[in-house]
């Protein structure tokens, strides 16, 4: 009797562990990844209007296990046309892209913390940031806030007329909603 208990069991574990574990469809619709950056006398924000993500977690500790983000520099929309063509000059031209992966995360003090890998203008760094994450029925929200300087990403700084120049330290903001599957 014994011997056959223990396939039960190890039936019932196989099927209760991957339950736990969900993918998450970001709805672009109520979710957003902005960029704040501070010039001379005035401070802007690009909004991204459209990227490819895929985010995998725990669905119950609500703790990432994949984040794959990637974006075409061309759909990061600050509401000036002239501003946005000489960001892409800027980025060297073409159709320059950039991504983000997800490397591990972990708590700190009740903070929860992600680290990952940037990409921008073929150049990559590691940041971490720290980031919330909450349930609701079926949908997850997650915020947060990561820093930047675009000069560590070999971008030179960006200055017109000689008075005039944006701050090379960037805020990265998301507020990703989306549904678990």
């Amino acid at each position: 009797m014994k011997a056959n208990r223990f396939p039960a069991i190890a039936a019932c574990l196989l099927c209760v562990l991957p339950a736990a574990a969900g993918s998450l469809k970001v709805d672009k619709a109520k979710s957003r990844i902005q960029v704040d950056a501070k010039a001379t006398g005035h401070a802007f924000t690009g909004t991204l209007s459209d990227y490819d993500i895929d985010v995998d977690g725990d669905e119950s500790s609500l703790t990432p296990s994949a984040v794959k983000l990637d974006w075409e520099f061309s759909k990061l929309k600050t509401g000036e046309k002239k501003r946005d063509q000489e960001m892409i000059k800027w980025l060297g031209g073409g159709g320059p892209v950039g991504s983000f992966k997800f490397d591990k995360s972990w708590d700190a003090k009740g903070t929860k913390y992600a680290q990952g890998t940037l990409s921008i203008h073929g150049v990559s760094k590691t940041i971490s940031f720290p980031y919330t994450a909450t349930k609701d029925g079926d949908w997850v929200t997650i915020d947060g806030t990561a820093t930047m300087n675009y000069e560590d990403f070999k971008l030179p700084i960006i200055s017109t007329m000689l008075v005039m120049k944006v701050d090379p330290q960037l805020a990265i903001r998301f507020h990703l909603v989306g549904r678990v599957n």
